[in-house]
């Protein structure tokens, strides 16, 4: 069992409610993460868990659903394998998913599938 912590930066293009056509936000997140390895850590491959927070530039709005919030939490489980001479590269299926936890309403949430690239250097 390892862990880390992951600090990042997304830049969304959305269906907006209020505008017609395409509206963009920006996230930043930071995500303490736990990885476990079989093999006592030897084998490329790996399962994880995330739980942090994150903000938005403004609230996430689509014509579909609405949040109340632009403090959210994220919230990811992820299976992947390292690669490369030094397992520097990876590559993972991650579920993702945002949400305010109820602290106000409404709170739809909203659920990502990603295939991810990683690369340590």
């Amino acid at each position: 069992m390892s862990s880390y912590l992951e600090a990042s930066y997304s830049y969304w293009h959305i269906q907006s409610q209020d505008r017609a056509g395409l509206s963009q936000l920006s996230q930043v997140a930071l995500v303490p993460v736990l990885r476990y390895r079989p093999d006592d850590g030897a084998s490329p491959w790996f399962v994880e868990a995330g739980i942090g927070l994150t903000a938005t530039s403004s609230v996430y709005r689509t014509r579909q659903k609405s949040f109340s919030t632009s403090f959210n939490f994220g919230t990811h489980l992820a299976v992947g394998r390292s690669f490369g001479e030094r397992g520097q590269h990876e590559i993972s299926l991650r579920l993702e998913h945002f949400s305010n936890a109820g602290i106000k309403h409404p709170n739809p949430g909203e659920n990502f599938i990603q295939v991810r690239y990683a690369r340590r250097f």
